[in-house]
């Protein structure tokens, strides 16, 4: 099948590698906008771009597809291309009714979550955030609303009590590419199924910097999903002796009696939580220092008990 492929990050890289080792024709690969990165600022390509570019497939990076020049010249390049099906994984830009209504087979996107549940930017970090023991990816037909399109396949992946926000997206990246070369596949012939998203629905907002500082307020299962959640990226934080500390991995406790918020075992760096319970941090990075486990911080850091994060 002659496919677009418009995604961003490394997410979408299983789904692009997949349809090109499946023998479809990626025609051409939109991208966002190549971005200064880190502290030196220097320009560098999306992962989407660097692979497409290693497949010798034309690369677009438009800044929108929805008004300005960009967008006209991006919908004439569409139209001459003409593509039967335009594949949509993590992109970044929200696609206007003419391109939706392009290809004979439709825009199809990859979405990370068991829809209609978890919709929108972050439902991995989310369905960790709030405890969940399973999550999926869901193919569906893109419509004009947020994730709102019928469904098409989905395929669940469980969520052991330790996994990671980093760990989940890895695995449901590789679902995805599984997904996706399906969902093709049920286009072509004609087995393609259109679901309608009814039920119970929630919505993955974006993470912002702001909550990422740990509320050890909270009970101590809802402080260790969060922490999980957002390891290795955008990652928890808080504060010991008003430097910032990344929190990446911890340990649930049970039984720990002190106020919330204070270390209550200065050799193992359990922190008491709201509920009477605690978390042993286990996974750090010092503000300035390098990531490491807890003993080889406590090896160079004296810790006082009673002693307030955050």
């Amino acid at each position: 099948m002659k496919i677009v492929f418009m995604g961003t990050p490394v997410f979408s890289l299983a789904c692009l590698e997949a349809l090109i080792e499946a023998g479809h024709e990626v025609a051409a690969v939109f991208t966002q906008p190549d971005k200064p990165k880190n502290r030196g600022k220097q320009i560098q390509m999306t992962p989407v771009k660097e692979c497409a570019l290693k497949h010798d497939i034309p690369v677009y990076q438009p800044l929108s597809l929805r008004k300005g020049e960009d967008a006209e010249s991006s919908m004439q390049t569409l139209r001459d291309i003409a593509p039967e099906c335009i594949v949509v994984v993590a992109y970044g830009q929200i696609l206007p009714r003419e391109v939706l209504e392009l290809p004979k087979y439709g825009c199809i996107n990859v979405h990370a979550s068991l829809l209609p549940m978890y919709r929108g930017a972050a439902p991995i970090q989310r369905v960790i955030e709030d405890g969940c023991t399973v999550s999926g990816v869901t193919t569906m037909y893109m419509a004009e609303g947020l994730d709102t399109g019928d469904m098409i396949l989905k395929e669940e992946v469980a969520i052991p009590e330790d996994m990671t926000g980093a760990q989940l997206h890895d695995a449901l990246s590789e679902c995805g590419a599984r997904l996706i070369v399906k969902t093709i596949d049920a286009l072509a012939d004609g087995t393609a199924v259109r679901t309608p998203q009814q039920g119970d629905t929630c919505y993955a907002k974006m993470i912002t910097k702001e909550e990422l500082k740990l509320d050890f307020t909270k009970p101590a299962k809802q402080v260790y999903d969060f922490i999980r959640a957002m390891s290795d990226s955008p990652c928890a934080y808080t504060f010991l002796e008003g430097k910032r500390m990344k929190v990446y991995m911890s340990r649930l406790v049970e039984g720990v009696n002190a106020p919330a918020g204070s270390i209550a075992d200065e050799q193992h760096f359990i922190v008491a939580c709201g509920d009477g319970n605690g978390i042993q941090l286990t996974e750090i990075q010092p503000e300035g220092g390098k990531r490491m486990d807890v003993q080889s911080f406590l090896r160079g850091k004296k810790l006082e008990k009673g002693a307030l994060l955050g």
